[in-house]
């Protein structure tokens, strides 16, 4: 075997999520497969119960949709050994995050306490509301258990952590943050660690799971998310997007080595890169059509890729008239500058399916990429 051939490229040997409408990644692809749209739409009864002020939800402008999970309140404490205690003192995403870290490694048949190499950890998670709900708002609960071990269950910072030593992992364990792409970010940092021999097995991925969990949103002219709860990227409707709930896990290894130890190989990143925009952007919160370009074409000279190749482009496409364009103008002026060919590569994005993911967000647009890969098809956006 020619270890050279394969040697800036990274296998990923194991997947695992959890997403609106789907407890694994297998229900994950039928509703996919079937174009669902996994949101769901709340009644007043709902709403009340999540604590939701009549005075808010009666709103003419609040939209009484999101993208939930199943069962986000659920976790198997005695498993991973941690205490009853604990665990309601726990953020939901630290949570939901853990089982998948476990999952992801399972899938791919590896229990970490035989595993004799070093296995990293690239996380990151989206804002703690389980403390500002459920938590902070306890004084009586506060006082007695105290903010140091409040703390370590709902830090950020505790994230990655947390699996190394749940899951007796000796490899980097490092929390990302970076907003909506933490957790390609997370991946992006898995891949240089490997790449660099920092360990020989990496977990990537993001969370987000929001408490309350049944709750919609106020509409805003010229923000970004919907009027109606739903959201059509690259569609001449759109009008925005709208949070999602969800979480995914990638486990990656060196090529070569997935190919030596045999594992089973669902995809092979080729090449990564990040950058960031700058000021050279209308808004903080706009993207730069430059800045993605750029971006774009430093991933295709890292993976070797030339752009007539590529024939399919998961987008960050958050249905917004402002977002949108510029994201397709990126991506036309990093193509334009290999080819002059046109309608040869397809687009889409996840989120017209369970919206937007925020820290698992560009994870859950990885994995369906992979699974697109996997079965040969092209799921309807």
């Amino acid at each position: 075997m020619d270890q050279i051939a394969f040697s800036n490229e990274i296998a990923i040997i194991g997947m695992s999520g959890r997403f609106p409408g789907a407890s694994s990644i297998h229900e994950f692809w039928r509703n996919l497969q079937n174009g669902i749209e996994s949101i769901s739409f709340f009644t007043d009864q709902e709403l009340a119960a999540s604590g939701i002020n009549p005075a808010v939800y009666q709103q003419q402008h609040y939209v009484k949709a999101g993208a939930v999970l199943d069962g986000v309140e659920m976790f198997d404490a005695a498993f991973f050994g941690i205490s009853p205690r604990d665990a309601a003192l726990m953020d939901p995403q630290q949570r939901l995050f853990l089982e998948c870290a476990w999952e992801a490694l399972e899938q791919a048949g590896y229990d970490p306490e035989r595993y004799d190499e070093r296995i990293g950890v690239y996380a990151g998670a989206s804002m703690d509301t389980y403390l500002l709900s459920n938590v902070a708002s306890n004084r009586e609960l506060m006082e007695r258990e105290g903010l140091f071990q409040i703390g370590l269950g709902n830090e950020r910072d505790y994230l990655a952590t947390r699996v190394s030593y749940k899951l007796n992992l000796r490899g980097p364990s490092i929390s990302v943050s970076s907003a909506c792409s933490t957790s390609l970010v997370a991946v992006h940092m898995a891949v240089q660690s490997l790449l660099n021999s920092e360990c020989d097995m990496a977990l990537a991925g993001g969370v987000s799971a929001r408490v309350p969990h049944k709750v919609g949103y106020l509409y805003q002219e010229g923000g970004i998310v919907s009027p109606d709860g739903h959201c059509r990227a690259f569609d001449e409707q759109a009008q925005g997007t709208l949070r999602g709930n969800g979480v995914g896990v990638v486990l990656l290894k060196r090529l070569a080595d997935a190919l030596q130890d045999g594992d089973t190989i669902y995809a092979v990143i080729k090449g990564s890169a990040i950058n960031n925009d700058g000021s050279a952007k209308v808004g903080y919160t706009a993207p730069s059509a430059q800045g993605q370009a750029q971006v774009i074409a430093e991933a295709q000279a890292v993976a070797g890729v030339e752009p007539e190749m590529v024939t399919y482009v998961e987008a960050h496409g958050t249905g917004t008239a402002l977002g949108d364009p510029i994201e397709i103008a990126a991506l036309t002026r990093a193509f334009r500058a290999g080819t002059k060919k046109k309608n040869f590569c397809a687009v889409g994005s996840v989120k017209t399916n369970v919206g937007h993911l925020d820290a698992a967000a560009g994870v859950t647009g990885l994995i369906k990429t992979v699974l697109s890969l996997v079965h040969q098809q092209m799921p309807p956006s």
